[in-house]
């Protein structure tokens, strides 16, 4: 440690030698810096996971980008599918010719009443294709059975198909893998119509009151109890969330070059993602409000030490002084003190912040489920280094300030008066 601080330019080390005249304090000082500092990472790091997850997990129910008929979800149909997307084969190919593209989903949102025999409950059905399980990935919770059979597959039985539903109402259904149910729904000409199914899978959204109403069947399905060969939206999917901006820039300029016979209107994944901006908009909120507290609590503590610092050492300022130095030579002094202070913390938390984000990747600590969800899930940090930097040209700021103050009150004694102070 003495050959390395020997090795620095003089006036750091200069400033280094005056923390130690009083080692306890400058502890203390750093060790409120590293608390602060570590805070503000790690709960940022929080911030940016959970941020992430959401993103991530809307992104794969809705689709990146959404294609319908403009105004689809601000007005309700006043028959199943008449706001539907027809002949769509053509805007499908469309969009697979770009490389972002992961895959393109056609969708049929409807509702009806679906019966056990002996209880009936109200519905929200959508009709999708086997690929759509794959684009969810791991944000598709199985609970049991499996998803839903490629309707060309041999294994795909066209006397018995399919449904999955959500677990809380095969729950109030009273009906599991392998029981039958029937759907009734309002037809596209007004008509009513009714199908059975057989129970594939149930899932759950961790949602409770999602879970009561949300079913899936084939779209294939879909279409012949709505008697309809429209379909409701049609998502698309990214290998890459951050280029949805832009892609959804690149398909406007294309759909307008289409030859079709309706209007097609792309909605981005974060219009529809109102959970997602009502949890960013309250963590912004919470990190803002936590950022102002740490830096309040680190000013106080630095200015506190400061203070000290030059009222112990006023017999030396005045001493500088009347040999020749500028005031501003003396507070530059304290100014490296207290930033040395302050890059000291700022490396210090960020190393204790890099550890545990890597503890967090080896022991699973559960956090409790969220308001308005069922599940819990596992606490994890993403350490960022543009975070760090500013938080730590936050702290850094804040350290020079409360040393400027303090030096500069210092200074200002008379000289006669600073020699003579006990």
């Amino acid at each position: 440690m003495g050959k390395l601080i020997s090795q620095l330019p003089y006036s750091l080390r200069l400033a280094w030698l005056n923390l130690l005249r009083n080692g306890r304090r400058s502890a203390l000082s750093i060790l409120i810096i590293t608390i602060a500092v570590f805070a503000l990472t790690s709960a940022g790091g929080f911030g940016l996971y959970t941020y992430d997850s959401l993103k991530e997990s809307t992104a794969r129910d809705t689709g990146h980008l959404t294609l319908s008929q403009p105004g689809y979800f601000e007005s309700d149909e006043e028959m199943p599918l008449s706001n539907g997307l027809s002949d769509t084969s053509e805007l499908i190919r469309t969009m697979m010719k770009y490389d972002e593209v992961r895959g393109v989903q056609p969708r049929i949102d409807f509702t009806g009443l679906i019966s056990n025999g002996v209880k009936s409950t109200i519905f929200m059905g959508t009709g999708v294709n086997d690929r759509e399980f794959d684009m969810k990935g791991p944000f598709l919770d199985m609970r049991s059975g499996k998803t839903l059979t490629d309707i060309t597959s041999s294994r795909y039985d066209v006397m018995e198909p399919e449904i999955m539903l959500g677990i809380d109402l095969a729950r109030n259904l009273n009906v599991s893998v392998g029981d039958w149910v029937t759907l009734l729904a309002t037809t596209s000409e007004g008509a009513l119509n009714a199908f059975d199914f057989k129970v594939h899978g149930t899932y759950s959204t961790g949602a409770p009151e999602l879970d009561k109403r949300q079913l899936y069947i084939h779209i294939d399905s879909a279409q012949e109890l709505l008697l309809s060969e429209k379909v409701s939206t049609l998502s698309v999917f990214l290998f890459d969330t951050e280029k949805t901006a832009e892609l959804h820039q690149r398909l406007d300029q294309e759909l307008e070059t289409m030859p079709l016979d309706y209007d097609v209107e792309i909605t981005p994944w974060q219009e529809r993602a109102f959970f997602y901006n009502k949890v960013k908009d309250l963590y912004d909120l919470i990190f803002g409000v936590m950022g102002f507290v740490m830096g309040l609590v680190v000013f106080v503590a630095l200015f506190n030490t400061m203070t000290m610092s030059v009222t112990e050492r006023t017999r030396e300022i005045g001493t500088l002084s009347a040999l020749g130095s500028y005031p501003n030579e003396i507070i530059h002094s304290f100014l490296r003190e207290a930033g040395l202070l302050a890059v000291i913390g700022v490396v210090l938390g960020a190393v204790i912040t890099a550890l545990t984000t890597i503890l967090l990747l080896v022991v699973d600590v559960q956090m409790p489920p969220p308001p308005g969800r069922t599940d819990g899930y596992s606490l994890n940090i993403y350490f960022s280094f543009e975070l760090v930097a500013y938080a730590g040209v936050g702290v850094v700021c804040i350290c020079l300030l409360a040393a400027y103050l303090s030096a500069k009150k210092g200074v200002k004694k008379p000289i006669t008066e600073a020699l003579i102070y006990v």
